[in-house]
């Protein structure tokens, strides 16, 4: 038999529309027909820093309301606090007004996102500076994120670190230890980038979905090849994406599950309409190998 529609929510990163106005982004993701959309705050999308930020951001909701697309705020911009250093002041910065500036932003972020409705505030945590012990450098994030940590439980939108490849916290053991040095708040939750699932974790990808499924607030996918932090194209790494769909299906999560090629802008459009039809595909996969020979579901 036919097996049931994925429940999954497909979205589609702004960072890889970045040639788009944002309203023509939106327009286009819905006539597309995704569910949502990963929007990261940046001067060329809802700059987070511009004035009228409220008037701007209760825009932004509207149009999303009428489009019928959902939300969750990223803050990965590479410039938008610093137009030198790329992700710049970050939570780990020696300078504490410029971890301030970091946590700034990100109290922005959680605003924005209760604002909008979204699904969680997705972060980062930035790379080790030069001549920071890592001793020194979990202490100092754990203080930097304690205070979003804080307000996104009381906006009720939960906050969702991601790991990063090359970064402090770099995989899902890592998430596990901020956990512990925040006293395993029910605000943080995780981020979890099918890409890099790939790249670094000793498990395949849909047994770090498994791994994470209790934190999982919001997915990020894509294709990438081990060990390159590369993000591809669907079809062109090495990922076997059923899997990782039905595992995030038998999790039951039910956020957003957003495609990530920041550095495909040039072609954004292009790569968002074949994206969502290759997602659809590997979802039908899934179910129809998980229900047995002869079943009626």
């Amino acid at each position: 038999m036919t097996p049931r529609p994925s429940a999954l929510r497909f979205g589609y990163g702004t960072n890889g529309l970045t040639d788009l106005r944002l309203d023509d982004a939106l327009a286009l993701l819905a006539d597309l027909g995704y569910d949502g959309v990963g929007l990261t705050l940046d001067h060329m999308h809802l700059d987070p820093l511009a004035p009228g930020l409220a008037g701007r951001t209760r825009q932004v909701a509207r149009r999303l309301a009428e489009l019928g697309l959902t939300v969750t705020v990223e803050t990965g911009a590479r410039y938008v606090l610093d137009p030198r250093r790329k992700h710049g002041p970050s939570l780990l910065d020696a300078d504490p007004r410029d971890r301030e500036r970091r946590v700034g932003l990100l109290l922005r972020a959680v605003r924005v996102a209760a604002d909008l409705g979204a699904h969680a505030v997705h972060c980062f945590s930035g790379i080790v500076p030069p001549g920071t012990g890592r001793a020194t450098a979990w202490p100092r994030l754990a203080a930097a994120l304690a205070p979003v940590v804080e307000a996104a439980g009381a906006a009720g939108v939960p906050l969702a670190v991601e790991p990063e490849p090359g970064h402090l916290l770099a995989t899902l053991a890592d998430f596990h230890h901020l956990r512990g040095l925040l006293g395993d708040p029910p605000a943080l939750g995780l981020t979890l980038d099918i890409g890099h699932c790939q790249c670094l974790e000793p498990l395949p990808p849909a047994d770090c979905v498994r791994a994470a499924a209790p934190w999982l607030r919001h997915v990020q996918i894509e294709d990438m090849r081990r060990p390159v932090h590369e993000h591809l194209p669907f079809g062109e790494g090495e990922i076997d994406f059923p899997p990782v769909l039905a595992a995030l299906e038998t999790a039951g999560y039910r956020g957003l599950t957003s495609v990530e090629l920041p550095r495909h802008s040039h072609a954004g459009p292009r790569y968002a309409e074949e994206s969502l039809p290759f997602l659809r595909a590997a979802a039908a996969g899934a179910r129809t190998a998980a229900v047995p020979e002869g079943s009626t579901a």
